[in-house]
């Protein structure tokens, strides 16, 4: 039992890890997904205003329509077309998806392809990660101070 509360906790930190830093880093709407085992339900929230600009899910009967499964991979990209068209409908050509702690496969990378086939414009793939700042290697290292070093003698000769 203690281990699905803490399996709980850390999805739940996940999730807000990532909107936050979506939200505190991106100035532009977020592209907000929610998985259930039976659906997929997409938002394009606009954070400076606290709007929805436009949504989507699988329940909805002009994407789906009657008797569809929308818990796979084809609903998912049904849905991500519709966001997309109703993006652009809104006048949103760009948007960062939000993907609140679930993996980047399957649905979510499905829909998010599918959206990004229509023209709305989430960037490239993985442009949502924080960006990690490679550690430069021993002869990168040794170029830089040697370049600096000449800079400096250069000046002061000048």
């Amino acid at each position: 039992m203690e281990h699905c509360k803490a399996k709980g906790i850390v999805r739940k930190r996940r999730t807000f890890r990532v909107s936050n830093h979506l939200k505190a880093v991106s100035s532009r709407p977020r592209l907000c997904v929610y998985r259930s085992l039976k659906h997929i339900y997409v938002q394009l929230i606009d954070d400076n205003t606290h709007t929805t600009i436009a949504s989507a899910s699988t329940q909805d009967k002009a994407i789906c329509g009657e008797g569809v499964y929308g818990g796979n991979c084809a609903a998912a990209a049904l849905v991500g077309k519709a966001i997309a068209e109703r993006a652009l409908a809104a006048g949103v050509k760009e948007a960062a998806f939000d993907r609140r702690g679930y993996k980047y496969h399957g649905r979510l990378a499905a829909l998010a392809d599918a959206a990004r086939d229509a023209g709305l414009n989430l960037g490239a793939k993985g442009d949502n990660a924080p960006k990690k700042v490679a550690a430069q290697s021993g002869a990168a290292k040794k170029a830089a101070k040697a370049e600096a070093k000449a800079a400096k003698a250069k000046g002061a000769k000048k």
